[in-house]
């Protein structure tokens, strides 16, 4: 019996990587019980929850199957009977020991739906960084209560539109987050804009992402932290330091860091990520995400005297509000507007476009030039003259003697070339 590929399509679309790694966590599972369940190894899994592979056919299922999370149980309506034969039989007195009833829930009025709780503002107060909760705001149109569904009659916004909110909204904050992460203003401002011009040119993937704002964080953050960076001579060395003493030490402090300490510790205390989202975003595990966020956290508390003495949960406190304050003090540019990021986008696109058709073309070209010209037999090449020595001398008659060169001149002389009697006498 073959299988059909109906049976891929009946499977349903798995989330996202931080959403798989973050269900599989919440089922206090781990990637050995995993990947033995579904039959790969670890590292395919971990490759699962990174983004770079995808599941399919069978194991698609499986995992699908293995993360999926459980069902919300709905609470029972309790009619008005039901309540009053509660009500009666615990006004009664007991005949034994029983065991305490649970309370009954409430049952929901039909003329007062429930509404959904409000959300969280969706920016950090600190840095002005959208945090991980941004994913979860939805837009509300004016005029419509939050919660409903969209008219069909109701204008969507364009793409470009959704790319400028999201710009607008989480540029700033990014810039000052990188600036934090490198120490250079215009190498953070570079990669915000490289990761916006990259998520533009990706944006129907982007636009359905769990976090678009993550999604740019991480590309913005990539970017900056490329080593290929100190081979160019404006991004070399780190911008001057802040003229304060304490923003100076944390300043110096956070440089000193190893790049992936110094991201984990901006992730977690600066931007608000939880650890395993800090994880996933670091492509690291949990034990290690905290591993390195207890050492940045012991380095950044010997150069400043205050964190030392403070507890862990106030450590962590004092260390959002330093950086909050070093991202506000410092001047960092401001990006571009959203509008020049798109163009600059397209403009890339369509260059690289071009060269890659051109140098197809040019490929071409070189290969009909070279069939054209090339010969189509073998010529063996010849070899140079040398001086070959141990000949014999050349054989043959030997060299004619006096005696001899007289007769042979005689001979020659004769009317027939030979003696008289061998020539026939006409009478």
């Amino acid at each position: 019996m073959t299988r059909s590929t109906t049976d891929e399509a009946a499977v349903p679309p798995l989330p996202s990587p931080k959403e798989r790694r973050r269900l599989r966590e919440a089922k206090s599972l781990s990637e050995e019980e995993v990947a033995a369940a579904v039959g790969v190894t670890r590292a395919t899994v971990r490759s699962w929850e990174t983004g770079r592979t995808s599941p399919r056919g069978r194991k698609r299922a499986l995992y699908a199957k293995l993360i999926a999370p459980e069902p919300a149980v709905k609470p029972p309506v309790v009619t008005a009977e039901a309540a009053a034969v509660v009500a009666t039989s615990a006004a009664a007195p007991a005949a034994a020991d029983l065991p305490e009833a649970p309370p009954l829930p409430e049952a929901p009025s039909p003329a007062a739906p429930p509404s959904d709780p409000p959300q969280a503002p969706m920016s950090d107060p600190r840095t002005g960084a959208v945090a991980a909760d941004d994913r979860s705001r939805t837009a509300e149109v004016p005029g419509r209560p939050s919660g409903t569904a969209e008219a069909p009659d109701e204008r969507r916004a364009s793409p470009a539109e959704a790319f400028d909110e999201l710009y607008a909204r989480t540029a700033p904050g990014l810039v000052r987050q990188t600036y934090l992460l490198t120490g250079r203003r215009a190498l953070a401002r570079e990669s915000v804009e490289r990761a916006f011009e990259l998520a533009w040119q990706r944006w129907p993937e982007v636009a359905v992402d769990r976090d678009p704002a993550g999604w740019v964080r991480a590309a913005a953050y990539e970017y900056a932290m490329s080593p290929w960076h100190r081979l160019r001579r404006t991004h070399r060395h780190p911008d001057a330091p802040p003229t304060e003493p304490g923003k100076r030490a944390l300043f110096d402090a956070l440089l000193d860091l190893p790049p992936a300490y110094r991201r984990t510790l901006l992730l977690y205390d600066g931007v608000g990520l939880d650890l395993p989202e800090t994880a996933a975003e670091t492509e690291a595990s949990t034990p290690a995400a905290a591993g390195r966020l207890m050492t940045a956290r012991a380095a950044v508390a010997e150069r400043l005297p205050e964190l030392a003495d403070a507890a862990p949960a106030e450590q962590s406190a004092l260390l959002q509000d330093r950086l909050g304050g070093l991202a506000r003090a410092e001047h960092v540019p401001v990006p571009r507007p959203a509008r020049a990021v798109r163009t600059g986008s397209e403009s890339k696109a369509r260059l690289w476009t071009r060269a890659a058709v051109a140098g197809v073309a040019l490929l071409i070209a070189v290969t009909g030039l070279t069939l054209h010209t090339a010969p189509t037999h073998y010529e063996q090449p010849i070899s140079p003259p040398e001086r070959v020595g141990g000949v014999p001398p050349r054989g043959g008659p030997q060299k004619l003697t006096a005696q001899d060169l007289k007769l042979q001149k005689s001979l020659n002389e004769q009317v027939a070339h030979g003696p008289e009697r061998l020539v026939p006498q006409l009478e």
